[in-house]
Parts: C-alpha cells; structure tokens; sequence
C-alpha cells in the first residue's frame, strides 16, 4: 500500500538523518580527543577516544556500503590501538607512582563544569570521596558543594560516603552553613549516601580525592565559577556556560603522593 511505501520511506531517511548525527559527533569527539592526547592530557584523552569508538562502531553497525564499513572498521582499529597504547602508559605510570597531570583553567574561561572537570576520574569503583576545601561557607559556595554531590549520585559512580572538612563561618552566617550543610546530608541520606561533616580553623588547602586512586587539587578549590550578571543569565544554570577564575588543576595519583 501507498502508505507502507511511504513510511518505509521515512524509517530509512529517519535512521540515515542518525547515522550520520552519529558520525558528525564521532568526528568531533575523537578531533577533541586527539587535542587532548597532543597536550598530554592522556586521562580526558582515553574517555574521548573510547566515547568516539563506540560512536563510530554504532555508525559501522548501520552501515550497508561495503566500502564504507571496511573504511570505519580500519578507522576503528587505529583508534582502538591508541587507546591501549595510552592506557598501557597510564597504568605504567601509576604503577610507579609518576602520575602528574595539570590543568590550566584561563580568565573568563567556558566549558570548566564539574561534569567535565571530574567525570574522567570517576568510575564504578568510587564509592567514596573526601573534599577538603576551606570555603564551604557562604551560599553560593554551599550551592556548589551540592552541585558537586549531584554529580556523584550519577553513572558510573556508586558513591555511597562523602567526607567534607571545611572551616567554620564566623562571619556571623554560621547557622546559615550549619542548616545548610544539614539539609544536603539530610537529603543525601536519602539517596542512600552518607555525608560525614568536619571541620578545622587551620585548614588552607583544598583537594578532592576518590578511593579509585585519583587526587585533584584546585587552586581557589570548588569556587572557581565567576557570579553571573544576574539569576537569568547564561551561565546561571549551566556551569559550562559560566566564566571560571583563573585557577590550576592538579592531578594525581595516589602513589605519586605516597611516594612524594
């Protein structure tokens, strides 16, 4: 019948439109992830490659040009092969405990979230995290802490305690971080994560360490987002949108820091 044709017609103009989307997002993907292995940033350089080869082996699996299939599969097989080879260089590194990558964040820089900042560093073996930042006091700083907890009650991680020491506010907003910091640990509860709350009035630096191995430290810690002009600003929302502080990122293995 007219209309079956005619459906048919649009499935297979509906699945070559996504086959190529997926291809076009490959591309881009495994572009970013050749930058990143050029600046040595080999940990966000393995993700990208792994995210861009299961793009390109869906593409290769919807492919029906003989041509085209064994182009992506040669493709396919060289990133594949430099995956290893980073990930072979990675596990050598940790191993002997040399593990040092660092992250410049510019002024006015975009694209810093946590989600990008962190998500490289987590997997299914966190299951526990320790953030030690001084500045966890006034109510944007608060907001950020909950961001960051947000993030770990996402896939992969089955993260189920956090531990924050931070100092305490004396600038007469103690309650105010007191009943805030409660209602995140009480919420948390909720989600069958435990938040253990600490606090030092020497404290002065700021890292963020996961029981997979993984030590981030940040220079201004986790306020490293500028204020946006107002509440219904770009940026407001999506921390990939709003504008950081000039900062530095470390990263670490944790042998590096046993051996150092």
């Amino acid at each position: 019948m007219p209309s079956d044709h005619t459906d048919t017609i649009t499935d297979s103009a509906a699945m070559s439109q996504s086959t190529s989307e997926k291809e076009n997002s490959a591309v881009t993907v495994l572009k970013r992830a050749i930058e990143l292995d050029n600046d040595s940033r080999f940990q966000n350089s393995l993700v990208c490659y792994q995210e861009g080869i299961d793009l390109l082996l869906q593409v290769l699996k919807a492919t029906t040009n003989d041509t085209k299939k064994i182009h992506y599969r040669q493709k396919i097989a060289n990133y594949m092969d430099r995956a290893e080879e980073i990930k072979k260089h990675l596990d050598k590194l940790k191993e002997d405990g040399k593990y040092h990558e660092q992250i410049k964040i510019p002024e006015d820089a975009t694209g810093f979230s946590y989600e990008k900042l962190f998500k490289p560093y987590l997997d299914q073996f966190v299951t526990e995290v320790w953030v030690e930042d001084p500045y966890i006091r006034h109510v944007h700083q608060l907001y950020n802490f909950l961001r960051f907890c947000e993030m770990l009650l996402k896939d992969p991680c089955k993260v189920k305690n956090i531990h924050l020491l931070t100092s305490l506010d004396n600038s007469g907003g103690n309650s105010q971080q007191s009943s805030s910091l409660d209602e995140i640990k009480q919420s948390l509860q909720s989600y069958g994560v435990t938040l253990e709350l600490n606090h030092s009035f020497s404290i002065h630096d700021r890292e963020i360490r996961f029981n997979n191995g993984w030590m981030i430290k940040i220079g201004r810690g986790l306020d490293y987002f500028k204020k946006t002009q107002g509440r219904f600003s770009i940026g407001y929302c999506d921390f990939d949108l709003r504008q950081c502080h000039e900062t530095t990122v470390d990263i670490f293995h944790i042998k590096h820091t046993k051996n150092s």
